[in-house]
């Protein structure tokens, strides 16, 4: 279950289990349903290839109206990267400021224990940080076995 944003408009800290019909509830508007469309096709392939878990973060899972794209990482365990190399390789393009996955999806996603270059931590630690405040937040962890 999605929980009630704080004052801030984050998610409370912690890492929250959410299905995709859940997730679905954050495409509130024609702009959020566009990203959400782009979310839901990133996480087709990343089951395709044996993912169980993407974690969902940016400013799609905050109060903003018209968030910008949505961020995410991803669990490899289990995974064949050879096959999300073959259903779609942009999963695994990082350069130019991830702009193939952004033109393709709406929102860039990352493999969860990557680092993340300016802080030295793993994306699944790093969407737990707010970027302004630096405070903890919480991020979602979509069950990919719910799509």
């Amino acid at each position: 279950m999605i929980p009630d944003l704080d004052g801030d408009g984050n998610l409370p800290p912690g890492i929250h289990p959410v299905s995709w019909a859940e997730l679905e509830r954050c495409g509130s508007n024609p702009h959020r349903r566009h990203l959400l469309s782009g979310l839901r096709r990133a996480a087709e392939v990343l089951r395709v290839a044996g993912c169980k878990t993407m974690y969902v973060d940016g400013s799609f899972v905050t109060s903003k109206d018209v968030p910008s794209d949505f961020d995410g990482c991803w669990e490899r365990a289990g995974m064949s990267l050879l096959t999300l190399q073959a259903a779609d390789p942009v999963l695994l393009i990082f350069d130019s400021r991830r702009a193939a996955q952004k033109a393709k999806y709406f929102g860039e996603l990352f493999p969860a224990d990557m680092v993340e270059g300016g802080s030295g931590m793993t994306f699944l630690n790093f969407f737990q940080r707010d970027k302004d405040t630096g405070r903890a937040k919480g991020i979602l962890a979509l069950d990919l076995g719910s799509l």
